[in-house]
């Protein structure tokens, strides 16, 4: 048996998601906001809502390469 030190979902991947109002299923947009470090990204597709999930998990840090002061 082996002790994991990272928890399974840990909270430098948690994130809250905006969805603007004026989504729709076909066109989704908003906001996403990393929890522990506040670091804010737009998107304007599910694309690109995926690519800054993956970009943010890819740095390690939490933090990802987005500018905590978009808004």
């Amino acid at each position: 048996m082996s002790l994991k030190h990272e928890p399974k979902y840990p909270s430098k991947r948690a994130y809250v998601l905006k969805v603007r109002s004026d989504a729709t299923p076909a066109i989704i947009a908003g906001r996403l906001e990393n929890v522990v470090t506040g670091a804010r990204r737009e998107f304007a597709s599910g694309e690109e809502l995926v690519a800054s999930i993956i970009s943010d998990i890819q740095a390690g840090n939490g933090a990802g390469s987005g500018d905590p002061s978009v808004e």
